[in-house]
């Protein structure tokens, strides 16, 4: 049996490693070619745009917020300002797990837990690469707490910015606003490019309506950072701080506000609840805006917890709740100068002719009685003596010789039934009443006639209608001026914080009242000068060194029966009278209207004109003081406007 042997053939295995190999080679040639263009691509064709990635991943842009311009007083006091503060910052981006940091803050004590949700939603709303505030105010307490954990909050840092301060607290915060924490409903209506890296925005009042000017433009900063994202003091010889563009200062306001008389304002009602609006009739500027009680707007600056805000939000007496602009109430005998301005400019009425009082008034084939205060009735008495003494009758009497839609015409001439306008908005209109009106507000039809008995006690404002203290400031600007009619503002100039310019915006004048002519003016505000002389309010008037002109007023809270008499002793505080009073000064020149307001403050003689008194002198006194040589004389000794040289035909 024979074997055959295969002898190996080493020239066709070399052919066959030969191959393999140029195969090879190309392989590793095409690979290299592919590899030196990529290179070629990523550090010569595309090397600016690849400069810009690599130098992002160790220079993070952080956006610096510009300073809030300052507010400041019609003379110059400074009422918002910025200071230093340290607050706690997140860059949702560098956090892990968003949710474990908030319980880890939660739990060193930076954040409270009822506040948890609502950081977590903020941070949502945000942009993953924006630093969002998460605790405004830090004090040396808790910037320890946070430096000893700092090692467990990646992303979360310490930064200073500048906060909001109101030097004053409570003082004229209705006016002033605040700022407060920017919330998701703010930045659906904001540029969030402007808001980049700010933490709060203006929520009422002046802050909020010139957001827009006080708001500067944001400067940013290149800030060099290592692998976690924190900034290093130095990577290769350069500082962790790059360049930097400043940004532009917010600009500065100049308000209205007198902050010394806002200061008596308030110090005559701190412990009411009370509203006071005081104004220059000549142009509008008003002097001091008061609403009590009020709160402390730094709270909101530094951020309220949850806690703190059901507080105030809570509080019966409604501390947040504006009643100079939003509060409306029945304004009772403040108006019955402009009903008998109404009177004269329609004819209806004779100011000399005598109108006999007795206590009550009905309507012709009408047993119902509508009450006189003065049950035995004031005799015999005109026009001036009505307004001097605040006789219902006689202005029951002229509201039903007016007829509705004429008193409803006439006074909103004056501005009521009508938001003033004032440049910080949130006010409310109030009620005008009008046949149309009643149709209109309710749904039934036997609800909707108009009765006469309605417009009996329109005419001394009672019934459906209702107003503000602005508007009643106003329309007593209106009757000190006879006519002049402005729209109330609070900021009177613009300021540019680095050229120190300042821009006047010019009074706004509003149209006149359609009304009688120069005597019937005259007779209406010598009957609201008689008020203070002998009449209900001349008690506040006494010994004063200028001329008044007022009208005391009250605005029932609740109703009462045809055969009942109102008894205080009865019923409880919070049902008692509302104490109104108006008037202007002085009389000859007018420098300042004022309305004031007490809630169930029973009497507007005795609560609410003393108050006014006070505003008045702390003005007129410090600005306009009277001459030393004795010449000027005090409303007692003036009389009738009647009889002086200043009435005109």
């Amino acid at each position: 049996m024979s074997t055959h042997r295969r002898i190996k053939d080493f020239w066709r295995e070399q052919r066959i490693f030969e191959q393999r190999a140029v195969a090879a080679s190309v392989i590793v040639i095409a690979l290299a070619v592919v590899l030196f263009g990529r290179l070629i691509w990523l550090q010569i064709v595309h090397y600016d745009k690849y400069t810009d990635l690599a130098q992002g991943n160790r220079i993070r842009i952080e956006p610096q917020p510009a300073p809030r311009g300052i507010i400041y007083d019609r003379n110059g006091a400074i009422l918002a300002e910025n200071k230093p503060a340290y607050q706690l910052e997140l860059i949702p981006e560098e956090v892990p797990n968003i949710d474990a940091s908030l319980r880890g803050l939660v739990d060193i004590g930076l954040i409270a837990e009822e506040d948890r949700d609502d950081v977590r939603r903020t941070i949502r709303s945000r942009r993953s690469f924006d630093s969002v505030p998460i605790r405004l105010y830090l004090t040396d307490e808790d910037m320890a707490r946070f430096a000893v954990k700092r090692h467990d909050f990646p992303g979360v840092d310490i930064r200073t910015r500048l906060a909001r301060s109101y030097p004053h607290g409570e003082l004229a915060v209705h006016a002033l606003g605040h700022v407060g924490s920017i919330s998701v409903a703010d930045l659906a209506r904001s540029d969030r490019e402007r808001y980049a890296g700010s933490s709060t925005i203006g929520k009422i009042g002046v802050e909020a309506a010139f957001e827009n000017v006080l708001r500067g433009r944001n400067g940013q900063r290149e800030i060099m950072v290592n692998a976690r994202g924190r900034s290093v003091e130095k990577v290769g010889g350069l500082k962790a701080t790059r360049n930097t563009i400043p940004g532009d200062p917010g600009g500065d306001l100049l308000l209205t506000l007198d902050l010394e008389v806002q200061r008596v304002a308030e110090d005559s009602v701190r412990d009411q609840r009370a509203a006071i609006v005081a104004l220059d009739p000549t142009n509008g500027d008003v002097l001091a805006l008061v609403s009590r009680p009020g709160f402390d707007p730094n709270m909101f600056a530094r951020g309220l917890t949850r806690v703190e805000f059901d507080t105030l939000t809570k509080n019966p007496d409604r501390p947040l709740f504006n009643r100079a602009l939003r509060g409306t109430y029945p304004p009772g005998s403040t108006i019955k100068p402009v009903v008998a301005l109404a009177g004269l400019t329609y004819g209806v009425t004779d100011p000399l002719a005598p109108h006999h009082c007795v206590g009550f008034f009905s309507l012709p084939g009408n047993r119902h009685r509508f009450r006189e205060p003065k049950p035995k009735g004031h005799g015999f008495i005109d026009l001036r003596g009505a307004i001097a003494q605040s006789c219902d009758t006689y202005f029951y009497n002229m509201s039903i010789r007016l007829g509705v839609r004429r008193l409803h015409n006439f006074l909103s001439e004056f501005g009521l039934g009508r938001p003033t306008g004032i440049d910080i908005g949130g006010e409310s209109a109030g009620i005008l009443p009008s046949p149309e009106w009643k149709q209109r507000a309710f749904r039934k039809r036997s609800d909707q006639v108009w009765f006469p008995g309605e417009t009996v006690i329109f005419g001394i404002g009672q019934g459906y209608i209702t107003s503000t203290p602005i508007q009643l400031a106003q329309m007593t600007a209106i009757l000190a001026t006879r006519g002049q009619n402005f729209q109330p503002r609070l900021v009177r100039a613009l300021r540019d914080p680095e050229t120190q310019k300042v821009t006047e915006i010019a009074p706004k004048p509003l149209p006149k009242p359609n009304a009688g002519e120069r005597k019937d003016w005259d007779r209406v505000v010598d009957g609201m000068l008689a008020v203070m002389q002998g009449g209900t309010a001349s008690r506040a008037a006494a010994d004063a060194p200028y001329t008044i002109a007022g009208k005391t007023g009250t605005a029932q809270v609740f109703t009462v029966a045809q055969n009942q008499r109102y008894n205080e002793a009865a019923i409880s505080e919070r049902l008692r009278d509302h104490a109104w009073f108006v008037a202007f000064a002085p009389v000859e020149a007018p420098k300042i209207s004022i309305a004031v307001i007490v809630e169930n403050g029973r009497s507007g003689s005795g609560t609410a004109a003393p108050i006014a008194r006070k505003i008045m002198d702390a003005y007129l006194l410090r600005k306009f003081p009277p001459p030393h040589n004795g010449g000027t004389s005090t409303s007692a000794q003036r009389g009738s406007i009647l009889d002086s040289d200043s009435s005109e035909e």
